[in-house]
């Protein structure tokens, strides 16, 4: 008898979900480890020097792409506002299809990069260039970082059943430790193995979930469709488009900027488009893009599933008075499907739920530190404060001291964040990508007329016009679930402003251009050459005393060096000749080729 009380105790729910917690993070962390490298090149540490295929790192990017909140989020939008959810749904994948449509090719063509500094410098003066998308890169990163933080610390003690505030806190610091000691170690071909484990398990666990919803209601889409719509509390009108704002002009507008917000941010994420920079040729991103774009769109069928579900089986105005905003629909859903447990803490399949969630958190903030660490180590401190001077070893040990850095700053910042309004931070990220990211990339692939000047005026004025609409938005004062409720200081009608500053991100980024002085030409505007206008040419690799990668010695700035082949000369157009008919930059060496482009 004691045996089996014994075993009955060790195999309950509660124990089991410590144990699927323990083998989660030990497993991830020794996926890290071993990716780990004796080492110390910048190439290993920021792209692991390509040693992925375009399926393993089209899974890693749909990994990097899904995070909390679409998990969340979107399964809690579809429950409660039925169409406005489905277009929130259909934006997340149309985004990512449109930056494997135009943008895939162009951020993977052309030398070695690894932060977006990096292509911008070859077009723009370099030091401008790397300072502001180091900035923009990390107001992108950071907000995001303190919800999935946050996030990660409730969805732990939530799992782990451990009351309390304080519990929340020490579980949001463990979280920081485990992101820390993940990016440290296994730089971007460790976190890219996390990437993998992470979408493989939260797919599986909800495509089993979407199964078991579908099995309740007889494999019949339609009943489960009528079903949900019935018990949403919005009746007829859940399958057209308004419950989440309204119906009035202005709502629809509402409607329409955060769609459009969506669609064209979600993809720009910094920490979405470095996994492309893994790629050496156009080809291969293009194919691992394919396979992102197939699993993420997969994904959201079963996301769409489990939203109907929750409407259908556990209702709308429950939904509501648990969480306005639908975040535990999830979590609430699986209830429901496991009604032979008692509690949340007696059921099997909630904690393999709550655990996949986890892991789902825990690798979205482990790929966000490591696109902040990365823009700050290699564009900050390497390119810009060392002007290129600093070795290879020491920057690798300059990027694990800034991933600490980003780490502890975001965990003391994560913590007094967990009571705000996530959705305000969730929709000032991705409005940053789309307003600021979005038009910069663009005018630096496709248009030959930006220059520094318009730089600033999309990344900077953009920026600025965004954060000041966003703090006097409706998200931020004056509503019961604003950042401050009890303060209206709110002017500007719209929450997510997106629809006014995307296109004045465009409108800034050619103003500035035709107002400001043109670039002098050192490429053909498709990011291949190197230096900065300012003399940065000099001083753009690692130092003379490094060598190159693939054999290749490097050389002092302003000579060139026949020894390279006639295939390392980037191609461009109105080339300047020397009198021996060889192609060279402003700086007297071969285009394409020199320290501007050290690894």
């Amino acid at each position: 008898m004691t045996r089996v009380t014994s075993a009955s105790a060790f195999l309950d729910a509660g124990t089991l979900a410590y144990v699927i917690f323990s083998a989660c993070v030990a497993i991830s962390f020794l996926l890290c480890v071993l990716a780990a490298t004796d080492t110390d090149e910048p190439a290993q540490f920021y792209t692991g020097s390509g040693g992925m295929s375009p399926a393993q790192n089209g899974l890693a990017i749909a990994g990097d792409y899904i995070s909390a909140a679409t998990v969340l989020t979107t399964t809690g939008a579809i429950a409660l506002t039925g169409a406005d959810g489905l277009l929130s749904a259909a934006a997340t994948v149309l985004s990512l299809y449109l930056l494997k449509l135009r943008l895939a090719g162009p951020l993977a063509e052309g030398p070695r990069h690894y932060t977006l500094g990096d292509i911008l410098a070859r077009r723009l003066r370099e030091r401008p260039a790397r300072i502001a998308i180091a900035l923009i890169t990390l107001i992108v990163t950071f907000p995001i970082l303190l919800v999935q933080l946050a996030a990660a610390g409730i969805m732990m003690t939530t799992l782990l059943d451990l009351p309390g505030e304080a519990a929340t806190t020490i579980s949001t610091v463990f979280v920081g430790l485990l992101m820390v000691g993940y990016v440290a170690f296994g730089g971007m071909r460790g976190t890219g193995l996390v990437q993998i484990m992470k979408i493989v398990v939260v797919t599986l666990v909800t495509t089993v979930l979407a199964g078991m919803v579908l099995h309740r209601f007889g494999w019949n889409p339609i009943r489960l469709m009528t079903t949900a719509a019935r018990n949403s509390g919005a009746g007829d009108g859940y399958w057209t488009t308004g419950v989440q704002f309204g119906r009035s002009a202005l709502n629809r507008v509402e409607l329409l900027s955060l769609d459009l917000t969506l669609v064209l941010g979600v993809a720009c994420m910094p920490h979405v488009m470095m996994r492309l920079y893994t790629h050496r040729g156009a080809e291969a991103a293009r194919k691992s893009m394919r396979w992102a774009v197939g699993t993420v769109a997969g994904f959201m069928v079963t996301i769409v599933v489990l939203g109907m579900g929750a409407a259908a089986l556990v209702g709308g105005k429950e939904l509501y008075r648990q969480d306005h905003a639908g975040g535990t629909a999830l979590l609430a859903l699986t209830r429901v499907l496991d009604s032979g447990a008692r509690a949340a803490d007696q059921s099997l399949l909630f904690a393999v739920v709550a655990c996949a969630v986890f892991v789902t958190v825990l690798a979205a903030v482990v790929g966000i530190t490591l696109a902040a660490a990365t823009t700050v180590a290699h564009d900050v401190l390497a390119r810009t404060v060392f002007r290129g001077r600093l070795s290879r070893g020491r920057e690798v040990r300059y990027a694990r001291w800034a991933v600490l850095g980003v780490g502890t700053t975001a965990v003391l910042l994560a913590i007094p964040a967990q009571g705000w309004n996530a959705q305000v931070l969730i929709v000032y990220t991705f409005g940053v990508a789309a307003s600021a990211l979005l038009p910069t990339l663009v005018y630096t692939f496709f248009w030959r007329g930006f220059t520094t000047g318009g730089m600033y005026g999309s990344l900077y004025g953009t920026t600025v016009l965004l954060t000041v609409l966003t703090v006097f938005c409706p998200g931020v004062s004056g509503l019961p679930v604003s950042i401050f409720p009890d303060r209206d200081f709110a002017w500007f009608p719209l929450q997510t402003p997106g629809i006014v500053t995307i296109p004045a991100g465009f409108l800034l980024g050619w103003l500035g251009s035709v107002l400001s002085r043109p670039e002098p030409r050192r490429d053909g505007g498709t990011g291949e050459g190197g230096g900065d206008g300012e003399g940065g040419g000099h001083d753009g690799g690692h130092g003379a005393e490094e060598p190159q990668e693939d054999g290749l010695a490097a050389f002092p700035a302003g000579r060139s060096d026949e020894r390279f082949p006639s295939w390392q000369v980037a191609e461009r157009r109105g080339p300047r000749h020397s009198s021996s008919g060889r192609t060279h930059n402003g700086h007297g060496r071969p285009l394409g080729v020199g320290p501007d482009l050290a690894d």
